[in-house]
């Protein structure tokens, strides 16, 4: 009792994987801006090596654990690393996310299962490698990184979609399991498209240039909410104005969104510039480790576009779902069938 008292006048210790770039690497310096100490993870040595430095340099303690999440050991030994510099844990923040584009057939099948592998066991053997000190300690908060992409799926992305749906379930049923640790926290978190380079270094198998569709979030806004989050966990957290509107969507008329969404995706990609067809980051670390993607100047010029096909896509799924239905044949011979009252 006495470490779980003290424990709220230390510094959090916090372990964050996909540290290196996009918002990983914002996070890491929200985090040190809030006095945390850091333990940082991510494939490439070098470029971990230098967020840490950051972080120092802001005042904070940091440590560099070079981790692919696909290995169970090496997450493991990820948490044995910062319970051994920091003697506990109390967030821990799966964050790597890959992606593939390109119609699923034409994607190699070793593309897809990299994609699961990381996404989805990723986040797993984080979950595995440090709930056994949470259940410990008896608190702790674990962050599981999602995007809107758990709620409304990406056409041209099916592995992608189905990582993200995937760890919507996973959420789901391990807070529920914990449900008798009030202490212990599984949260989720939803952005939008954020302005990273995660496009970039991608995996992508369409032939085409690849851009995020507008409006775009700034990496360092999610980075503020996971900071928030540590200090208030919360079940669902959405960032980003259209997260809820396409959540919306989806459950309404989910045919209909899909559609819309294919038929988005099909006019980007016919206008887009060719590209080389690429295995990105899959399977190798990433090398470009810039916090954006340089993608929101851009965005702005298309947003009105993206805001009216988004709200109409609400629209006429709610149109849809209200509206009358013809009766069935049998539901017609049913009523014939009545007996009349007597008048």
């Amino acid at each position: 009792m006495l470490n779980t008292y003290l424990d709220h006048f230390l510094a959090p210790v916090v372990v964050l994987t996909g540290a290196s770039s996009g918002i990983g690497h914002a996070t890491a310096l929200a985090f040190a801006r809030a006095g945390a100490h850091l333990v940082l993870a991510a494939r490439g040595p070098e470029a971990l090596d230098k967020v840490a430095a950051e972080c120092v340099l802001l005042d904070a303690q940091a440590l560099a654990v070079p981790t692919d999440v696909t290995d169970a050991d090496a997450m493991q030994a990820l948490a044995h690393a910062a319970i051994g510099r920091f003697s506990r844990i109390d967030v821990w923040i799966n964050n790597v996310g890959i992606g593939a584009v390109g119609a699923f057939d034409a994607t190699p099948m070793e593309a897809h299962a990299r994609v699961i592998a990381a996404n989805l066991l990723g986040h797993m053997n984080g979950a595995h490698a440090v709930l056994p000190h949470f259940r410990q300690r008896g608190r702790g908060t674990l962050i599981n990184m999602i995007s809107s992409g758990g709620w409304v799926p990406a056409p041209y992305a099916a592995a992608y979609t189905a990582s993200k749906f995937g760890l919507r379930g996973f959420s789901e049923a391990l807070r529920a399991e914990l449900g008798s640790l009030p202490d212990v926290h599984v949260c989720e978190v939803y952005p939008t498209f954020v302005d990273t380079p995660g496009l970039f270094h991608g995996a992508n198998y369409t032939g085409k240039r690849l851009r995020p569709p507008p409006p775009v979030l700034d990496p360092r806004t999610v980075a503020h909410a996971l900071v928030a989050l540590s200090r208030a966990p919360r079940d669902v957290t959405a960032i980003g104005s259209v997260a809820i509107p396409g959540r919306l969507a989806h459950a309404v008329a989910p045919g209909l969104t899909a559609r819309a969404t294919r038929w988005l995706m099909d006019q980007a990609l016919a206008r887009a510039d060719p590209a080389p067809v690429t295995n990105g980051n899959l399977f190798e670390p990433s090398r470009v480790h810039t916090i954006d993607g340089g993608y929101r100047t851009l965005a702005v010029r298309a947003m009105p576009v993206a805001a009216v096909a988004l709200a109409g896509a609400v629209g006429l799924g709610i149109l849809w779902a209200m509206r009358p239905r013809p009766r069935r044949p049998q539901d017609t011979r049913r009523m014939a069938a009545r007996p009349r009252r007597a008048r």
